[in-house]
């Protein structure tokens, strides 16, 4: 009895150490073809490295375009103020030839005299107010009256080259003169 006894203790305490079979295995396929491999770890590596190579070329070709538009801005802007200053000297070279002083010096050189006895045209009748008479060439000009500083050193157009004089004088015409409705034109000779 204690044969048994003994036995029984066994297999009760084989019991409580090992652990029970499951009820329900899974099954699974096994195919002829072999599995496919998992992607090694330097693939990833340098997919990384590619992608942070690219940013970086394309953060420097960014930072070279916007650089070189700095440039242009810059010679731009130089270029600019530089056309501003040629703008603003031959803006005062055309009002100092423009000014009275200027003009009547030129009508003197190419041999104009100015009238001390003006005459006027009334518009709305055709009258003529005044004496006309010749000019006389021993007069002193306008130009003597009031002398202008700026006009010192600057040619007249009696004195420019021939060349530069005829073009100098040329003026085109581009329409009809306008003449305002509603005053009368005198008749002329």
């Amino acid at each position: 009895m204690s044969d048994n006894l003994a036995r029984v203790s066994f297999a009760v305490e084989r019991e409580q150490f090992e652990t029970p079979a499951p009820a329900h295995r899974g099954f699974r396929l096994v195919s002829s073809t072999p599995s496919p491999r998992a992607r090694p770890r330097i693939f990833y590596a340098f997919t990384a490295v590619a992608g942070m190579a690219a940013i970086i070329v394309a953060q420097l070709l960014l930072s070279v375009g916007i650089s070189q538009g700095a440039y242009e801005i810059s010679s731009l802007q130089s270029s600019q103020s530089e056309l501003g200053r040629t703008a603003a000297s031959l803006s005062e070279d055309l009002v100092r030839v423009s000014s009275p002083q200027s003009l009547a010096a030129n009508a003197e050189g190419l041999g104009m005299v100015s009238n001390s006895d003006p005459v006027y045209l009334r518009l709305s009748d055709g009258a003529v107010l005044g004496a006309p008479a010749s000019a006389s060439g021993s007069q002193a000009g306008a130009a003597s009256l009031v002398p202008n500083a700026l006009l010192t050193g600057s040619p007249l157009l009696s004195q420019l080259p021939d060349d530069a004089a005829a073009t100098a004088g040329t003026v085109a015409i581009t329409s009809a003169p306008v003449v305002p409705a509603g005053l009368a034109a005198p008749t002329t000779r």
